[in-house]
């Protein structure tokens, strides 16, 4: 072993000196008493830090289960137009319910547990491109002249609460859910009828109420 220099001695007693004061202040004993097995140390489990992000702002839902239930409305079938899919034309139809009367109809009948509108894609066919959507409401009786009725399967419910503009946060909470919610849980989407339940008479309004059903297993 070589021989240590004056400075590098010197150096080394005064690090063994810190290093000894330290570790009689956390175990009560010197080093050399621990190496004679005198006293007894104290150990800690290694420190361990986890970090989960699952997106900046929080997704407030609730799980439920319902069985079927009518809703009753009017429907179209949709072209899914492109690139904006068919939101353009949902819009249009949103548009022609509003300034016929439907709407104010509909929320006249609205008599179910889902109080408000919902937007309902029943069906979608790939081979035309088209889907058919719906504008409805949660309606127990027999649809009146006008109005079409169609159950909604049993399932249970995933409830995404919204707030905010409709056209604005809708979007955004749709894609959460499929790119945050789901590779975090152990669910999946069961294959029926998604709904968007509109509860606010103003759905430009900051403040505006929505909700996102998701049928999941």
């Amino acid at each position: 072993m070589p021989e240590l220099d004056n400075t590098t001695f010197l150096a080394s007693k005064i690090l063994y000196s810190s290093f000894a004061k330290s570790f009689h202040k956390q175990h009560g004993i010197t080093p050399s008493e621990a190496r004679k097995g005198m006293g007894s140390l104290q150990s800690y489990n290694r420190l361990m830090i986890q970090m989960n992000l699952k997106g900046v702002e929080p997704m407030n839902y609730q799980l439920m289960e319902r069985d079927a239930f009518q809703v009753v409305g009017v429907k179209e079938s949709l072209i899914c137009d492109g690139e904006t899919g068919p939101s353009q034309e949902i819009g249009r139809f949103w548009a022609q319910v509003g300034q016929d009367g439907t709407i104010d109809r509909l929320l006249g009948l609205n008599n179910g547990q889902i109080s408000g509108l919902i937007g309902v894609t029943v069906d979608y066919s790939e081979e035309n491109n088209k889907l058919e959507y719906w504008v409805a409401t949660e309606f127990r009786e027999s649809p009146p002249d006008g109005l079409f009725s169609y159950e909604v399967p049993a399932a249970k419910w995933t409830i995404f609460e919204v707030v905010g503009p409709v056209a604005e946060v809708l979007p955004k909470t749709w894609q959460k859910i499929y790119s945050e919610w789901f590779p975090s849980n152990d669910y999946e989407h069961n294959g029926t009828p998604s709904l968007e339940v509109y509860k606010s008479l103003d759905p430009t309004s900051p403040t505006a109420k929505s909700e996102i059903w998701v049928p999941v297993k």
